[in-house]
Parts: structure tokens; C-alpha cells; sequence
């Protein structure tokens, strides 16, 4: 895995520098003054494209995509991203039980501040805000893409993507800054495991790598009579 990562530094050296920008900005202001920095500009049109942008982040896209390579018959590639959806959408389902955070509506609303933009047709939630399951989906995805398939052209493609769907969820207000870059981590982890599992220690064998694998087996068995 180690030489794929030296291939793709340019993706992750670029995703390192945004979450570490990110990570700075998140220490600089409150948890308030950081989610109002970033709700200043509020177009209809951004409204509308935000509220189906977000939707990329659901995990249905990844089992969707994950069935289309499996048709494609990019078994490995599947489960790459399958096992990634699994590890990461577990991890951020006990991190919200655990922390169970308030989400942006409900945090104001306890504060007896008035947050005036929620985007209509856009369902609010209260609570289990930290981390953000959207942005992990989305980060677990690209950060696949990217590993299985050898076409560096559509790395900052999919980095701009997962980057765009996590900052829908603080635009919709569904969570704040740290939700969206601990969501976008568990996200890139829960790949590079998946990966590692796939291709380096291989988890999953295709029918043809299976048959020759037995083949070699028992050449090596007669040899050894």
C-alpha cells in the first residue's frame, strides 16, 4: 500500500493541507463563530444545490456504486468500497452514541440564539451531531476511487466532491466544523483499511486468482513427493 500511497501524494498531500487548514480555523474560532464564518452567503441557487449535493454523501450512493462495479465485475474494487462504507458508517454510528452532540438547530435553540437560515424542503435534526456519517461516506468513497483505480486525473476530482458534500452539511446546518473533519477522517481511515485488507493482505480472491492459487498449490505438493 505503501507504493500506491507514494503514486497518489498529490491527493493526499492536498487532503492533508485541507484538514490541517481546517483544523486551524477550528481553533481559532468558537464552534459559533466558525458555523456563522461559513453561513455568510445564502443564494436560493446554493440553497438548491446544496440540498441535493448533500445527498452524494448518503451511504445508498455508495452501495448503488458499489453494485455497478460488482456488474462491471470489479469484485475487488466492490468490496474495497463496501468494506469501507461498513467500517466507516460503524464507526460514526458509536462515536454519536457515545459523544451524542448537539446538532446546529438544537445548540442555538439551547443558547436562546437565533440562527436565521435553514434551507426549506431540508429535514433538521437535534442531536448525535458529532462526527458527520455524510462526510464520512464521502471521504470513504473518493479516498477508494482514488486507491483502486490507476487515473490520477480523477483524484482531485474526487477530493473536490467529498470536500463540497461536507461542506453542504455545515451550509444546511446540519453540523458544525469538527463534526465535518473528524467525519472526513474516520472517512480517509476506514479506506485505507479496506484497501489495505483487499489488496495487501487479499481478504477477497477473484474466481481465476482462486483456481490458479490452488493449481500452484498442488504443483507444489507433487514436487514435494
Amino acid at each position: 500500500m505503501l507504493k500506491r500511497l507514494r503514486k497518489l501524494r498529490c491527493y493526499f498531500l492536498t487532503l492533508s493541507s485541507v484538514i490541517l487548514a481546517a483544523l486551524i480555523f477550528n481553533f481559532c474560532f468558537s464552534k459559533t463563530e466558525g458555523f456563522l464564518l461559513f453561513n455568510q452567503f445564502h443564494p436560493n441557487w446554493l440553497d438548491v444545490f446544496f440540498k441535493y449535493v448533500t445527498n452524494l454523501g448518503d451511504g445508498l450512493v455508495s452501495i448503488v456504486a458499489a453494485v455497478i462495479l460488482l456488474l462491471l465485475r470489479k469484485k475487488k474494487k466492490a468490496m474495497t468500497l463496501t468494506l469501507a462504507y461498513i467500517y466507516s458508517g460503524l464507526l460514526i454510528q458509536i462515536a454519536k452514541r457515545i459523544f451524542h452532540a448537539p446538532r446546529p438547530k438544537y445548540y442555538f435553540e439551547q443558547m436562546m440564539f437565533q440562527y436565521g437560515h435553514f434551507v426549506d424542503g431540508v429535514r433538521m435534526h437535534d442531536q448525535n451531531s458529532f462526527p458527520s456519517g455524510h462526510t464520512a461516506s464521502a471521504f470513504a468513497m473518493a479516498t477508494v476511487l482514488v486507491l483502486v483505480f490507476k487515473k490520477k486525473n480523477i483524484s482531485l476530482f474526487c477530493l473536490f466532491m467529498a470536500i463540497l458534500i461536507g461542506y453542504s452539511r455545515i451550509y444546511l446546518a446540519q453540523h458544525f466544523l469538527i463534526d465535518v473533519i473528524f467525519g472526513a477522517i474516520a472517512g480517509i481511515c476506514c479506506a485505507l483499511i479496506s484497501y489495505h485488507q483487499v489488496y495487501d493482505l487479499k481478504l477477497f480472491r477473484s474466481a481465476k486468482v482462486n483456481k490458479r492459487y490452488k493449481k500452484l498449490k498442488l504443483a507444489a505438493r507433487v514436487n514435494s513427493i
